[in-house]
C-alpha cells in the first residue's frame, strides 16, 4: 500500500501525465490543411481516383507503348503526370474534363 505522501506523489504524477497527454492531443487536433485536392502539388499525397486505364502499343514494336489514357476523378487536377515504371520518366499529361492522355515519345 501507499503511504499518505507516496499516494499524494503518485496522484500528482498521474495528473501531470494526464495534462501532458491531453495537451498533446489538443495540439495535434488543431492542425489545419489548406483546401485543395489531395495529390495536387509536390509530394506524394493520395486523393484522386484513376479508372479506365488504357494503352496503345507501337505498331512496329508492340513491346513499346505509344500512349496511355485514363480517367481521373475529381476532374479538377491542373497538373497531371504519369510514370510507367518506378524510377522511370515522368510524362506530362493532358487533362480534358477528367479524361487524361499522354503520348510517349521514346521507348
Amino acid at each position: 500500500m501507499f503511504s499518505f505522501l507516496g499516494l499524494k506523489g503518485f496522484i500528482r504524477t498521474l495528473a501531470a501525465v494526464a495534462v501532458v497527454a491531453g495537451g498533446s492531443y489538443a495540439f495535434t487536433a488543431s492542425n489545419t490543411v489548406p483546401t485543395t485536392q489531395a495529390g495536387q502539388g509536390t509530394g506524394t499525397v493520395s486523393g484522386y481516383t484513376v479508372t479506365s486505364v488504357g494503352y496503345t502499343l507501337n505498331a512496329s514494336t508492340p513491346t513499346n507503348v505509344d500512349a496511355v489514357t485514363f480517367t481521373i476523378s475529381p476532374a479538377t487536377a491542373t497538373t497531371v503526370k504519369a510514370q510507367l515504371v518506378a524510377a522511370g520518366t515522368w510524362y506530362s499529361c493532358v487533362n480534358t474534363a477528367g479524361s487524361v492522355s499522354y503520348a510517349i515519345t521514346s521507348p
